[in-house]
Formats: structure tokens, sequence, C-alpha cells
């Protein structure tokens, strides 16, 4: 019996007689060095892959002034009931539960190698903040996001500055190990994906995007 696996980062063959294990990929550490072609051997009462021991948690923060108002921004936050109709790799969003200021909402994201559900907590301060914890998750050990919206330029009313930040541990050291890959553009393309649909609802912005900060670097304008 042969198995074998192809996927964007990496491949792994596995054969029951003589068995033989390979596994090709990369990624990259937080000091920026890549490790490459990881290979492991099957040991007794070992695991097949000996993955290295790193900090599981991941953080993104990302600041942007746009062209539209905190309240613009808000509204479409908050919506969690409709994240499955504009937001990437969101396969279903239920709204269980809304009281003034809190709501209880059960996610579903599917992208690969993640197909998961997840209860998550939001708490609501109008306009200000939109923040998301996440409970009864098979994924997650834990997982944080916070949204905070404040006043923009004076010389244009219709624009306010973005705060976003997402923090969270997968319980599974492969999905950690494959986060590394892909985390830092899942997020960018979630938090566009959130400014795209304010657009959707209330036309052209005022202005382009401006990114002021990622992952506590300050861009210059």
């Amino acid at each position: 019996m042969i198995i074998s696996q192809s996927c964007a980062v990496g491949r792994y063959i596995f054969r029951k007689k003589n068995v033989v294990f390979s596994f090709q990929g990369h990624y990259v550490n937080r000091q920026g060095s890549a490790l490459c072609h990881c290979q492991g051997i099957q040991q007794q009462n070992r695991s097949f892959i000996n993955l290295p021991i790193t900090n599981k948690t991941r953080v993104y923060t990302g600041r942007q002034l746009v062209g539209y108002t905190m309240e613009q921004m808000f509204e479409v936050v908050s919506d969690v009931g409709s994240y499955n109709k504009f937001l990437p790799w969101c396969k279903k969003s239920i709204v269980l539960k809304e009281t003034p200021g809190n709501l209880k909402a059960d996610l579903i994201i599917g992208f690969p190698p993640i197909n998961e559900s997840y209860t998550s907590n939001v708490t609501l301060v109008k306009p200000h903040l939109v923040k998301a914890e996440c409970s009864d998750g098979r994924l997650f050990h834990h997982m944080l996001t916070l949204w905070r919206f404040s006043p923009g330029l004076k010389r244009e009313q219709q624009s306010c500055v973005v705060d976003f930040q997402i923090t969270f541990e997968f319980r599974s050291a492969i999905h950690s190990h494959l986060s590394n890959l892909f985390f830092d553009q899942v997020a960018r393309q979630m938090e566009g994906a959130f400014i795209k649909e304010v657009g959707r609802r209330n036309g052209p912005a005022t202005m382009q995007p401006r990114k002021l900060l990622i992952n506590n670097h300050t861009l210059k304008t």
C-alpha cells in the first residue's frame, strides 16, 4: 500500500513495505531564517516528524488610515452573522445569542489544512471596539481578535484609524508550523476583506487606505 499527498507547503510519502517516509517543506522562524528539507525517520515509539520546539502563539498587528467613518467600520466588523458572505475562508457564521454590548456566535473556517468550527464571544463598544475571543474550539488553545476605531484626519470627517490585532495558538503542532507559512498573508487578507465590505455597503472611500503599522513596524508615508 502506498499513500502519498502533496500540498502548497510540502509533500510526504509513506510506504507500508520497507517503511519509507519523507517530508519536504520550509518555514520561516521568528528570526527570519529558513529551515528546509526536513526529514523524519520512523523510530520505535516515536513520532515520524521531530518538529523543532517553538512558541506556537502567533500575533499580527496592523494600523490603517481609511476613508470611512468609525461608525461605518464598526457596522461591518460587528456584523458577525454576515462574515461568511464576505470574509475569506469563513464557511459559516451563526449568531446564537445577542445582548446589548455582547454576542455569541458559531463560526466554521475552512482552508487547507484546516476545516474546523469554534465559538466566539464578542464584546461590542460602539463605535470604538469589537473584541472576539474563541471558546469551545478544538482548533485553538486561544484566539483573540481585536478591532479599535479612532478619529482620522481633522480635514476629512469621513476617515478613521483602524487598529487590528489577532493573536492565537493552535492546539496542533502541525497546524502551528504550517501557520508560519501563511499566517501574515491570511491576516492581511482578512483585514482587507472588512474594508472592502465597508466600501460595498457605503460606496467609494474618501481616500485610499494608508498603512501606518504592520507587526509593530511603523511605515513611512
